[in-house]
């Protein structure tokens, strides 16, 4: 058994050149930037961004290759600052510039980020990083300013099938010789569960293709095949990373938006992928105040409700729940007047500092805090005509804030109209304390 043969498909199938990338044409399209740079030989220190599998490794080696660099690697999973140095004494022994691609460089801490910086500056390394994380957050802004930024975006079905095909063409390095057979419809089912991922197809085609033998001669790899292959197959989700923050975001903003099906979608979405469904309801109970507020009063306790309900239930029946409150919150009546209010507030209460309370508010349990005239000249708002206390201050002493402005939407049309009599009869008091 040769050496091509025990390598993976995925491996095999790597292009070497640009003609033989598939994919990210917003990148590597004939006259832009970044396929002039490698074809001039200019290449300049970067960042490729992107989910697995969309080829950034494989971009890394082919830039290289076109800009007559020498290729060295690091993992940020397993090496150190000791092995950037290794590099970069290698690097000064070549007559030829190094391209050092390091992988999963987001993993790196500050100080192994800053090992790369003097080597940047003159010129020694051209640094390629790959992330699945935003570099924003993940690399500190030395590395930053000195490296740009490439998004590479999920592979298209169109791209895959390409990926596919080359496979099933390829005499040399794909399976063109080993009387491979495959159905339309497994083609459309291979492309679904890669999900964007070119490395995963390759895996998912050569794991098929194995099973088709095991049934066919000469193989055939049918939708059973791909099933079987893609039955271990997750959606792409990373748990707390951008995906997932990305995911709830599109739930949250669908449901301010008040799209129920969009609301629905998420919430399959991020159930599909793994993610805790407490923590979506969790996210259910914050959009039920922040953005239905007051305009649906019942939305927080439903939405509360569904959480006690999936903790009762667990998986699956207590995801209905969380379905019906998605559903509830998205075609609810939306204001978010008390999400504003209160930040509104928190922000006087950090910049006004510690204000007293006017005396008239102070609690009175004692003779002393009586004789110092806690809570003396207070109006019992029930002893007022209408249970309203018209005039009554209670901010301290020189303020006065409106932080709840209610809209015109739901229950707080109503809330709106009654603050909107009692402020009148606030104004017309004569008693208003000033």
């Amino acid at each position: 058994m040769n050496e091509m043969t025990t390598r993976p498909l995925a491996d095999r199938m790597r292009p070497r050149s640009l003609e033989e990338f598939v994919g990210q044409s917003q990148l590597l399209a004939p006259g832009r930037a970044l396929r002039a740079a490698a074809e001039g030989g200019r290449l300049a220190s970067m960042i490729l961004w992107g989910p697995p599998g969309t080829g950034k490794t494989t971009l890394a080696r082919i830039l290289a290759s076109h800009a007559g660099l020498a290729f060295d690697t690091l993992s940020a999973v397993t090496d150190g600052v000791r092995e950037v140095r290794r590099v970069v004494e290698e690097a000064r022994q070549r007559d030829t510039g190094t391209l050092l691609f390091v992988d999963e460089v987001h993993r790196f801490n500050k100080s192994q980020q800053d090992a790369f910086l003097p080597h940047l500056e003159s010129g020694l390394l051209v640094l390629i990083g790959a992330t699945t994380e935003n570099p924003a957050f993940a690399l500190n802004n030395a590395l930053l300013s000195r490296a740009s930024v490439h998004v590479l975006e999920p592979l298209t079905a169109d791209d895959l099938r390409a990926i596919a095909q080359g496979a099933l063409d390829d005499a040399e390095r794909g399976l063109a010789g080993d009387g491979i057979t495959l159905e339309a419809s497994a083609m459309d089912a291979l492309v679904s569960a890669a999900d964007g991922d070119a490395r995963r197809l390759l895996n998912l085609l050569e794991t098929a293709a194995m099973l088709g033998r095991r049934r066919a001669d000469p193989a055939v790899v049918d939708v059973a095949c791909v099933a079987e292959a893609a039955s271990a197959s997750v959606r792409r989700f990373d748990r707390g990373g951008d995906v997932f923050h990305d995911l709830t975001s599109a739930l949250h903003k669908s449901i301010r938006g008040s799209n129920p099906d969009a609301a629905l979608y998420w919430v399959a979405r991020l159930l599909d992928g793994g993610c805790d469904p407490l923590y979506i309801a969790r996210r259910l109970v914050r959009i039920a105040s922040e953005d239905v507020g007051n305009a649906d009063p019942r939305a927080l306790p439903l939405a509360v409700a569904a959480a006690d309900a999936y903790q009762r239930l667990g998986s699956p029946e207590g995801e209905l729940a969380l379905a019906q409150a998605a559903v509830y919150l998205a075609v609810a009546a939306k204001s978010n007047a008390v999400y504003t209010a209160f930040n509104a507030a928190r922000e006087d209460a950090r910049r006004l500092g510690t204000a007293p309370v006017p005396h008239h508010l102070r609690n009175a349990p004692t003779r002393l805090s009586q004789s110092l005239g806690h809570g003396r000249g207070y109006r019992y708002a029930h002893d007022e005509p209408g249970g309203y206390a018209a005039g009554e201050h209670y901010f301290p002493q020189g303020m006065s804030r409106r932080y709840y402005e209610p809209v015109d939407r739901g229950m707080e049309s109503k809330i709106r109209d009654k603050l909107g009599h009692l402020r009148a009869l606030d104004e017309k008091s004569p008693e208003r304390r000033k």
